[in-house]
């Protein structure tokens, strides 16, 4: 049974920092591509980061370049999102999933999120 496990998500403050977790098992997690998407109430889920299975490959959301890093560690199946510099706007439901296509369509496997709130 495959498992996406999101943790880490919490009420930051203005400009504060957050790592996000997603501990995965069930399926062949250190040779596939991962990704982390984002959905803010009344919004469609939206592509954040990708990453390739080696983790010397990634790509970002414009509105996330500079402030977020996507990392994993193959060794603990787990996948990682750095958030620095945070905004309001990143006030979100984040959810990781399998592979590195941008659209919600292209996954077959989600975390059930992790919620993340900016506070002023």
């Amino acid at each position: 049974q495959v498992q996406l496990v999101e943790s880490g998500g919490g009420l930051v403050q203005a400009g504060g920092s957050l790592r996000l977790s997603c501990a995965a098992s069930g399926f062949a997690f250190s040779i596939n591509a991962m990704s982390w998407f984002r959905q803010a109430p009344g919004k469609e889920r939206e592509f954040v980061a990708g990453i390739n299975w080696r983790g010397d490959s990634s790509n970002y959301v414009d509105s996330v370049k500079g402030r977020f890093t996507i990392s994993r560690d193959n060794r603990k199946n787990t996948l990682y999102l750095q958030m620095n510099s945070r905004k309001h706007e990143d006030t979100a439901v984040y959810y990781c999933a399998d592979g590195r296509d941008t659209r919600s369509a292209g996954h077959t496997y989600w975390g059930q999120g992790s919620q993340v709130t900016f506070s002023s």
